[in-house]
C-alpha cells in the first residue's frame, strides 16, 4: 500500500490547481476513481461529485477533500520584465523569498524565481523583518515587458512552488508543493475504491474547490448533496519539530489520524465544534479498525467542515498530521494517510448499519 499510496500522493501533488483553476486536479481525481463511482457530477463552482450508491434507504456519508493549493497571480509586469504577483490564500511572507516558482501561461510553465533587495544593501530595521510580498518580484530572465509576455505571461496567470513531490530518502515522509490537501484528496480516493460493490452507506466523494479563499466550496457542495453526515479530511498542524511548544500543536508525524474536536480561526471569525456523539462514533470506527488516533483541538486554523456546518449538514473533521503546512515543502506520512482511510472505511460501514450517533 505505501507505493501505491506514494504514486497517488505524487499524481495529486503534481498537478497544478490554485484556488479559481482546479481543473487539471479534477482531472487526476476522476482517472484515479474511474470504476468506484456509479454517478459523477459538477457543479458550477468547479465542484466535483463521486457517488457510489448503497442499498435503498441507505443513509449518506459525503466525503470532502479540497483540491485547490496557495498560489500567486500574476498582477502586474514591469516595463524591464520584471513579474509582480499577488498571494492567493494565506501566505507565510517568509517563506516566499529565494523560491522557484512556475508562472502557468497560455504557452506552459515560465520558470521564474522570487527575489527582494539583497540582505547587504538593507536598512537595519528592514533586515529584521520578513519581506512583504508586494515588495517582492519574479525574475524570469528577461530584459523587457515584450519578452515577458512573449513567454506567455498575463496579467491574471496563476503561478505555483516549482517543485517535485517525493518521499524524503526512502522514508514514509512524503514532502510536496501542494499536500495540503492533496493528501485529503488522496484519502478519499482510496477510500471510494475501498468500498466495495455493495457499500453499507451512500457515499459521495466531493473533491472541492477554494477552500484557501475562505472555505467557499464545501458548503455549496454540502447544500448539494444534503447527506446525513458529511467529513472533511485536510491537514492539521504538527508540533514535533524543533522550535515549538509541543502543549500548544500536540499533534505528531507518524503517529496516527487526527479527530478533530474543534478548531478556530480568530482572524476569519470561523471554525468547527464538532458534536460530541459524532465525535464518539469516529473514535469507535477507530477503535474497531484498530487504528491508532489522535485527538486535536486547533487554534488559529479551520477547515472544509466548518462550511458543511454552515449549510445545515452535521460535519466532523479527520485530520492528517504534516509539518510545514502553508510552504512550499509540506510533508505527511503514509502511514497517518492509510490510518484515515481505514477509519473512514470503518466509519461509513458503522454509519451504514447502525445510523448516526
Amino acid at each position: 500500500m505505501s507505493d501505491r499510496m506514494l504514486d497517488l500522493l505524487a499524481a495529486l501533488d503534481a498537478a497544478v490547481g490554485v484556488s479559481g483553476d482546479e481543473r487539471l486536479v479534477a482531472d487526476v481525481v476522476t482517472r484515479e476513481l474511474d470504476g468506484h463511482y456509479d454517478e459523477h457530477d459538477t457543479d458550477a463552482l468547479g465542484n466535483h461529485f463521486f457517488t457510489r450508491r448503497g442499498g435503498d434507504g441507505a443513509p449518506t456519508v459525503m466525503l470532502c477533500a479540497h483540491m485547490d493549493e496557495l498560489g500567486f497571480i500574476v498582477q502586474h509586469i514591469e516595463d524591464e520584465g520584471f513579474v509582480r504577483i499577488a498571494p492567493v490564500g494565506y501566505h507565510d511572507p517568509r517563506m516566499v523569498i529565494d523560491q522557484d516558482l512556475a508562472i502557468h501561461g497560455t504557452k506552459g510553465a515560465v520558470a521564474g524565481i522570487t527575489g527582494a533587495k539583497p540582505a547587504h544593501v538593507l536598512p537595519p530595521d528592514e533586515a529584521k523583518q520578513a519581506i512583504p510580498m508586494d515588495q517582492l518580484h519574479v525574475d524570469v530572465g528577461t530584459t523587457s515587458r515584450a519578452e515577458t509576455e512573449a513567454l506567455g505571461v498575463r496579467v491574471g496567470d496563476l503561478a505555483t512552488f516549482a517543485r517535485t513531490g517525493l518521499a524524503l530518502n526512502g522514508t514514509k515522509v512524503f514532502s510536496g508543493k501542494a499536500v495540503d490537501d492533496r493528501a485529503g484528496c488522496a484519502v478519499m480516493i482510496e477510500a471510494m475504491r475501498r468500498l466495495g460493490d455493495s457499500p453499507a452507506a451512500t457515499v459521495v466523494g466531493v473533491a472541492a474547490v477554494q477552500e484557501e479563499l475562505g472555505i467557499r466550496g464545501a458548503g455549496p457542495a454540502a447544500a448539494r448533496v444534503r447527506p446525513d453526515v458529511g467529513i472533511a479530511i485536510d491537514v492539521t498542524l504538527c508540533g514535533d519539530t524543533p522550535g515549538i511548544e509541543f502543549s500548544r500543536l500536540p499533534i505528531s508525524l507518524g503517529k496516527g489520524p487526527a479527530i478533530k474536536y474543534f478548531d478556530w480561526a480568530p482572524d476569519a471569525g470561523y471554525g468547527s465544534a464538532v458534536p460530541r456523539h459524532l465525535t464518539d462514533q469516529l473514535e469507535r470506527a477507530a477503535d474497531a479498525a484498530g487504528v491508532a488516533y489522535q485527538r486535536e483541538v486547533l487554534m488559529g486554523g479551520a477547515t472544509d467542515a466548518w462550511g458543511i456546518a454552515n449549510s445545515g449538514v452535521l460535519s466532523g473533521c479527520i485530520s492528517v498530521p504534516s509539518r510545514y503546512i502553508h510552504s512550499a515543502v509540506g510533508c505527511v506520512h503514509l502511514e497517518d494517510v492509510e490510518g484515515c482511510v481505514q477509519l473512514l472505511v470503518a466509519f461509513i460501514d458503522d454509519v451504514g448499519k447502525n445510523g448516526i450517533g
